[in-house]
Protein backbone atom coordinates (compact mmCIF):
# COMPACT_ATOMS: atom_id res chain seq x y z
CA UNK A 1 0.00 0.00 0.00
CA UNK A 2 1.46 3.41 -0.92
CA UNK A 3 2.24 5.93 1.78
CA UNK A 4 -0.20 8.78 2.24
CA UNK A 5 0.95 12.28 1.51
CA UNK A 6 0.31 14.36 4.56
CA UNK A 7 0.03 18.13 4.55
CA UNK A 8 3.00 19.91 6.14
CA UNK A 9 2.79 20.65 9.84
CA UNK A 10 1.73 24.16 10.72
CA UNK A 11 4.58 26.32 11.99
CA UNK A 12 4.86 26.71 15.74
CA UNK A 13 4.22 30.16 17.12
CA UNK A 14 7.37 31.88 18.35
CA UNK A 15 7.75 31.82 22.15
CA UNK A 16 6.79 34.91 24.08
CA UNK A 17 9.66 37.36 24.14
CA UNK A 18 10.72 36.54 20.60
CA UNK A 19 13.79 34.52 21.60
CA UNK A 20 13.00 31.79 19.10
CA UNK A 21 14.14 29.23 21.64
CA UNK A 22 16.11 26.11 20.98
CA UNK A 23 13.45 23.91 19.40
CA UNK A 24 10.99 25.77 21.64
CA UNK A 25 12.30 24.03 24.76
CA UNK A 26 13.67 27.07 26.55
CA UNK A 27 11.61 28.44 29.39
CA UNK A 28 11.84 31.65 31.37
CA UNK A 29 11.81 31.46 35.15
CA UNK A 30 12.00 34.23 37.67
CA UNK A 31 12.96 34.13 41.30
CA UNK A 32 14.55 36.20 44.03
CA UNK A 33 17.83 35.92 42.10
CA UNK A 34 16.41 37.42 38.90
CA UNK A 35 15.05 36.31 35.54
CA UNK A 36 16.57 33.18 33.95
CA UNK A 37 16.35 31.22 30.72
CA UNK A 38 16.30 27.50 31.47
CA UNK A 39 16.83 24.70 28.97
CA UNK A 40 16.33 21.03 29.87
CA UNK A 41 19.02 18.57 28.76
CA UNK A 42 17.91 14.96 28.28
CA UNK A 43 20.04 12.06 29.43
CA UNK A 44 20.75 11.13 25.81
CA UNK A 45 22.00 14.65 25.08
CA UNK A 46 24.18 14.81 28.21
CA UNK A 47 27.49 13.73 26.68
CA UNK A 48 29.93 15.61 28.95
CA UNK A 49 30.61 15.81 32.67
CA UNK A 50 29.69 19.13 34.32
CA UNK A 51 29.93 20.43 37.88
CA UNK A 52 26.65 21.63 39.40
CA UNK A 53 27.02 25.04 41.07
CA UNK A 54 24.23 24.17 43.51
CA UNK A 55 25.78 21.14 45.19
CA UNK A 56 29.33 21.19 43.77
CA UNK A 57 28.96 17.56 42.63
CA UNK A 58 29.52 16.28 39.12
CA UNK A 59 26.67 15.79 36.67
CA UNK A 60 27.69 12.53 35.04
CA UNK A 61 27.32 11.62 31.38
CA UNK A 62 23.77 10.45 30.68
CA UNK A 63 22.15 12.29 33.61
CA UNK A 64 19.29 14.62 32.67
CA UNK A 65 19.76 18.17 33.97
CA UNK A 66 19.12 21.83 33.08
CA UNK A 67 21.22 24.64 31.67
CA UNK A 68 20.44 28.13 32.98
CA UNK A 69 21.63 31.64 32.16
CA UNK A 70 20.46 35.18 32.88
CA UNK A 71 17.58 36.35 30.72
CA UNK A 72 18.71 39.98 30.65
CA UNK A 73 21.10 39.23 27.80
CA UNK A 74 24.16 40.18 29.84
CA UNK A 75 26.87 37.57 29.64
CA UNK A 76 28.11 35.03 27.16
CA UNK A 77 27.95 31.31 26.49
CA UNK A 78 30.56 30.86 29.24
CA UNK A 79 27.99 32.20 31.73
CA UNK A 80 25.67 29.25 31.17
CA UNK A 81 25.62 26.80 34.06
CA UNK A 82 24.58 23.16 34.14
CA UNK A 83 22.50 22.27 37.21
CA UNK A 84 20.88 19.12 38.58
CA UNK A 85 17.13 19.71 38.28
CA UNK A 86 16.65 19.40 42.07
CA UNK A 87 19.51 21.82 42.77
CA UNK A 88 18.03 24.35 40.35
CA UNK A 89 14.59 24.07 41.92
CA UNK A 90 16.05 24.53 45.43
CA UNK A 91 18.61 27.23 44.61
CA UNK A 92 16.81 29.78 46.78
CA UNK A 93 17.15 27.56 49.85
CA UNK A 94 20.86 26.80 49.76
CA UNK A 95 24.08 28.66 49.43
CA UNK A 96 25.60 28.52 45.94
CA UNK A 97 29.26 27.76 45.52
CA UNK A 98 31.89 25.63 47.12
CA UNK A 99 31.58 24.72 50.76
CA UNK A 100 34.22 26.00 53.17
CA UNK A 101 37.02 23.57 53.76
CA UNK A 102 36.76 21.92 50.36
Amino acid sequence: MPRRNRPPRPERPEPEGGSGGWFGLEDRESGADGEWVVRPVSGAAATKVYRCPGCDHEIAVGVPHVVAWRADGVGTVEDRRHWHRACWNNRGHRRIGRRPGR
